[in-house]
């Protein structure tokens, strides 16, 4: 019974990732497409009623972008190291999460000209993640 319970969720698994290509705007694509010239491993997801997020890797890296449904780039979400947040982020994480061990940092670029940091990390048996501003000011937990 478990075999077919996991044969019937993996298909439901497949099937929404490929409903959420096929059903990406063109506009979107198209709008990707620019931004992001020679990406590979493109999958796309639906964020929510408006926006669509492609994980794709570029220049060596993994990375994910959200634009909104008629094209507009919002944000691209790309991998640094902790040692690669700038100073003043790195001691605001440690002054408030002292001894904690990050699973992952990202630097977060909007289309508002903002720059954001995230921080995840692993707190029991969930990811919690912390996002922080250029100054060490966190944004929101």
């Amino acid at each position: 019974m478990k075999k077919i319970f996991f044969v019937v969720m993996a298909f439901v698994c497949a099937y929404t990732t490929t409903f959420a290509q096929s059903k990406t705007p063109k506009a979107v694509t198209t709008a990707f497409n620019q931004k992001f010239p020679n990406a590979s491993n493109v999958k796309w997801d639906k964020e929510n009623a408006h926006e669509y997020e492609a994980s794709f890797d570029w220049k060596g890296q993994k990375h994910s972008a959200n634009f909104n449904d008629t094209g507009e780039w919002l944000e691209t979400e790309s991998p640094i190291t902790f040692n690669q947040l700038p100073e003043k982020v790195k001691k605001a994480f440690n002054a408030s999460h002292k001894g904690k061990i990050t699973k992952t940092v990202a630097k977060i670029e909007t289309s508002k000209g903002q720059t954001q940091y995230e921080v995840e990390v692993k707190q029991g048996l969930k990811t919690v993640e912390f996002f922080y501003n250029a100054n060490g000011s966190i944004i929101k937990e």
